[in-house]
């Protein structure tokens, strides 16, 4: 059975309460997953060993915790993105949400409300926003990638307006908000422990429930998808939805860390998330996604950028760098795949 059908045979299933979905092979998954990861985790891998042998300093435990914790919010914005893409659609207005939520928890915070207590309204708007999306995106007629466009710029505007250009400050550095969820618990930053089940638990929903079934039945044949009566329009406002409240995730783990609400901040994020979850094998075709891939094809990019200073290339080189490795990354994954497919 290929992905195509697997995909669109769980749909089916989903549609119909009284057809459970049938657990796959563990064999079978351990396949997909060696397919679909291996080349990026590879990369990946030596990519540290090629920076960490000349320069031993890399290898610290401080330096690579470090280093993976300025890929948490690309990654928590791709792990989102990663369901957008495999149904075809995509979210380019992460960055301005990003900035647009991290705003708006500060402004919260400076007004009085407990750190806390505005975790979860951030939350919520970052999904408001992607319903905003997604409801533009289908009342419209419009592709998500011209009305994520404009929301991108949109969003960010509001952010800017909120905080009158400036830097939100004054807030209670002190409170356990800032000293724990921005502090390094067991030796290990917050964000990290926070990426690692936000990744655990989307890819499950990815591979393992109807949702995800949905989405990659409808990455894999959107017309298909809607004449068999799997809910396109609910698909995708649930998959927008989704990448909102990941952004939004990263805003609240930045106003943690940061202690500031910088509305400047996430310019450029969203094509990094991009960039991330194609590196990690979730192609702009749809109908299949990597959430562990997109979150290595985000550790990658930091990887380069953490390496880039250790070799002391000259900061204008950076993007050039950036730019082949991701290249090069994509044609190894690529390569790896088509030689999975002749030995199937």
């Amino acid at each position: 059975m290929t992905e195509t059908e697997r995909a669109v045979d769980d749909a089916e299933r989903a549609r119909d309460p009284r057809q459970p979905l049938r657990p796959r092979p563990l064999t079978s998954v351990s396949r997909r997953l060696v397919r679909d990861e291996l080349g990026v985790l590879v990369v990946l891998g030596l990519l540290v060993a090629g920076i960490g042998i000349p320069y031993p300093d890399f290898l610290d435990t401080d330096n690579l915790l470090s280093t993976a914790h300025n890929s948490v919010y690309i990654s928590l914005m791709a792990c989102g993105m990663v369901f957008a893409l495999a149904m075809r659609e995509v979210d380019l207005s992460v960055g301005g949400t990003y900035a647009m939520v991290l705003v708006v928890g500060a402004l919260l915070v400076r007004d009085g409300w407990a750190p806390w207590a505005a975790v979860p309204v951030m939350l919520l708007t970052g999904v408001a926003c992607g319903v905003f999306n997604a409801l533009v995106t289908t009342v419209l007629a419009l592709p998500s990638f011209i009305v994520t466009l404009g929301t991108l710029m949109l969003f960010r505007g509001v952010g800017l307006a909120l905080a009158d250009g400036r830097q939100v400050t004054d807030l209670p550095l002190g409170d356990s908000f800032f000293t724990f969820a921005g502090g390094d618990p067991g030796g290990v930053p917050f964000a990290l422990w926070v990426l690692l089940v936000v990744v655990v638990v989307l890819a499950v929903v990815l591979a393992r429930t109807r949702f995800g079934a949905r989405v990659r039945a409808i990455g894999s044949n959107p017309d298909a998808a809607a004449f068999s009566g799997i809910p396109v329009v609910r698909t995708r406002v649930q998959a927008l939805a989704l990448s909102g409240l990941t952004t939004a995730c990263a805003a609240a783990l930045a106003l943690a860390f940061y202690g500031a609400g910088d509305p400047t901040l996430g310019q450029g994020y969203e094509l990094q998330a991009i960039a991330a979850c194609i590196i990690g094998g979730t192609p702009l075709a749809g109908g299949r996604g990597s959430v562990i891939g997109a979150v290595a094809g985000a550790m990658i990019l930091s990887m380069v950028a953490a390496g880039l200073v250790f070799f002391e290339v000259p900061i204008n080189w950076t993007s050039f760098a950036t730019g082949g490795v991701i290249l090069v990354a994509v044609a190894a994954d690529s390569a790896l795949r088509r030689t999975g497919r002749r030995r199937r």
